[in-house]
């Protein structure tokens, strides 16, 4: 089941999130196939705010539990996450 995970930057934590950025990046492309896509939002200065990523998970614990060891989490960067299940249905 893929999932769509939106990640929001608590505010003015610019510097902690590229502090972070390199354990974040790696802990990501250490999911190989299970990885659909993923990247940073922007705000209107082009400064990330926030994550989005997409990933095949076997349930909602592992998503979740993903979610809790992101070391953007661990560090405490973020706002608020959302952990939903996703389809993708187009392009076909």
């Amino acid at each position: 089941m893929l999932y769509h995970i939106l990640c929001k930057d608590k505010p003015g934590c610019l510097q902690l999130r590229l502090d972070n950025r390199d354990a974040h990046l790696a802990v990501v492309k250490a999911l190989g196939d299970r990885l659909f896509t993923a990247g940073p939002l922007f705000n209107g200065n082009d400064e990330m705010i926030g994550s989005v990523l997409i990933i095949d998970f076997d349930d909602d614990a592992a998503a979740e539990a993903f979610c809790e060891q992101d070391p953007y989490a661990k560090a405490g960067l973020f706002e608020q996450v959302t952990v939903t299940r996703w389809r993708k249905t187009l392009p076909a």
